[in-house]
């Protein structure tokens, strides 16, 4: 299948190398010059801008936008609305506010265009693992592209499908999933985000106890001088809090224990205030994901060890580099 790809960062780059391993074809765009010529040496087909892409393409055409939230995914849809033609797709692999896709899916349906809202979630990491993805959007379209989320999605792996599950649809199985109409989509990884957050904190908040037992304020005969990576390494082995963000602490550890690199500045993408706006207008109680969140807020004028460990798992899963920074 071919597919048009605009913006081509941590993600963007990946999610067009991953679709020409599989055999697709692409034709990509980006501001950068340099993000396109890079591509091109993976086999993509290089534009110098949005018109030119759209002209490259076969009809019906299926582009997907990896750009930041807000504005410039809000300026690109506007764009390609008015350079699209019935029966083609947009696809908004961004991590979009979901209100927000339910509103242009509405405007590009006046025109009879398509709109998918791809919550995508791999990381850094999605070219060698694939992607786990969440689709909102009309069925039709969802099913025309089913090829490119197959291609992008992790498969089944090792991981077994769960006991006594029995669907017809095994897609989720290969990991991905039409989760609904326009916006579902998104609303699912916002939620998905905002659990993270909370898995995150209780992460660091747990080895921050730990460091902290080897603390002169506590009497002598209870002060351990804990073995951070090892308690880490040991969690990792049938543990039941063993997870992928475990192994990224695990890797932060082993590299520096103090996490000196890190300042402990940890931002938030956004998400994880909307899915604490969600809560609050379904009236559905979630403290600890609303708690996880204010710790954020907080570190960004007190910081912690837990902070730096915070910073050193979002580096590690998504490239986040927080500002301020040591050099």
């Amino acid at each position: 299948m071919q597919l048009g790809i605009i913006g081509l960062g941590k993600m963007g780059g990946n999610i067009a190398r991953r679709l020409m391993e599989k055999g697709h074809t692409t034709v990509v765009y980006d501001r950068s010059s340099e993000a396109v010529e890079r591509l091109g040496k993976y086999g993509a087909s290089g534009v110098d801008s949005v018109e030119a892409l759209v002209k490259q393409l076969a009809k019906p055409r299926a582009i997907w936008l990896m750009l930041p939230a807000g504005e410039p995914t809000e300026q690109m849809v506007a764009q390609l609305g008015q350079l699209l033609e019935a029966d083609d797709v947009i696809i908004d692999g961004g991590n979009s506010f979901y209100k927000d896709d339910i509103r242009r899916a509405s405007e590009l349906a006046q025109r009879h265009i398509h709109y998918l809202d791809v919550g995508t979630s791999g990381g850094v990491w999605g070219l060698e693992r694939g992607y786990c993805m969440m689709i909102g959007g009309a069925d039709a379209a969802v099913t025309r592209l089913d090829g490119i989320f197959d291609a992008l999605a992790p498969g089944r792996g090792k991981v077994e499908p769960t006991p006594g599950r029995q669907r017809s649809d095994d897609r989720a199985e290969r990991g991905y999933m039409h989760t609904g109409p326009a916006g579902s989509g998104h609303f699912v990884k916002m939620i998905h985000n905002g659990i993270e957050y909370g898995l995150m904190q209780a992460y660091a908040e747990g080895f921050d106890i730990l460091k902290a037992k080897a603390s002169t304020a506590l009497p002598e005969e209870q002060r351990f001088s804990l073995d951070l990576a090892e308690v880490a390494e040991v969690w990792r082995r049938g543990s039941v809090i063993s997870s992928w963000l475990l192994d990224l602490t695990a890797q932060a550890l082993i590299s520096d224990v103090e996490l000196a690199g890190y300042s402990g500045s940890v931002a938030d993408s956004g998400e994880g205030r909307w899915t604490i706006e969600a809560a609050l207008e379904e009236a559905v109680p979630a403290p600890v994901l609303a708690n996880a969140l204010f710790a954020r807020f907080r570190s960004r004028e007190e910081h912690a060890y837990a902070d730096r460990l915070l910073s050193a798992m979002r580096f590690g899963f998504g490239g986040h580099v927080e500002q301020g920074k040591p050099k």
